[in-house]
């Protein structure tokens, strides 16, 4: 009976961060057109990352809002705005809608400059990958590569944006941004 209410309570919890996730959706979708070959995954991605002891490859490709800093498989990466420096304001819920591009090894560079490219240590002690001095982000709506669906979202406490290869913050939009009216950080408008 104890074996019994364990699988059941662990497949209530999967189901609930299931429903979380698929719960999510932003009105400002828009896809980019990637140049980027899918052959490097990036450690820490939502589609499950590099081979333990592999490294996290940053470079660009094309998209509505101009060139942006992808992962090595082509995917959209961000930056939040509520992030003090390299130190995470993203965590619990907030890096399930939007999980963190985590390291194991040392990331490298694809025609960008490397010593924008470094890594914090988040509060659960994972590395987390930052590009000018920002930690690094997956969209948990992006499905593949191109999708940049996170652009403009403002969620958890401030806005999220695509980074441009100079590390800045791309705060213009091919497409509307999408806000979330929740007051408590949590999913709201997803």
């Amino acid at each position: 009976m104890i074996r019994k209410n364990r699988v059941l309570t662990g497949v209530l919890a999967a189901g609930a961060v299931a429903a979380l996730a698929a719960g999510c959706s932003s009105s400002g979708t828009s896809s980019a057109s990637s140049s980027a070959p899918t052959t490097a995954a990036a450690s820490g991605s939502p589609a499950g990352g590099s081979a333990a002891g592999g490294s996290t490859t940053l470079k660009t490709a094309s998209s509505a809002d101009g060139q942006i800093l992808v992962d090595g498989s082509g995917r959209a990466l961000y930056l939040f705005e509520a992030d003090t420096g390299t130190t995470s304001a993203c965590n619990g819920a907030c890096a399930v809608a939007w999980p963190p591009d985590h390291a194991t090894g040392t990331p490298v560079t694809s025609g960008l400059t490397a010593s924008m490219v470094g890594t914090s240590t988040r509060a659960d002690k994972s590395t987390q990958v930052t590009y000018g001095g920002h930690p690094l982000y997956y969209f948990v709506k992006d499905t593949k590569a191109g999708d940049i669906n996170g652009q403009g979202v403002t969620a958890f406490g401030g806005a999220w944006y695509l980074l441009a290869p100079d590390g800045s913050a791309i705060t213009g939009s091919g497409s509307a941004p999408s806000t979330s009216p929740s007051s408590s950080g949590g999913y709201g408008g997803y």
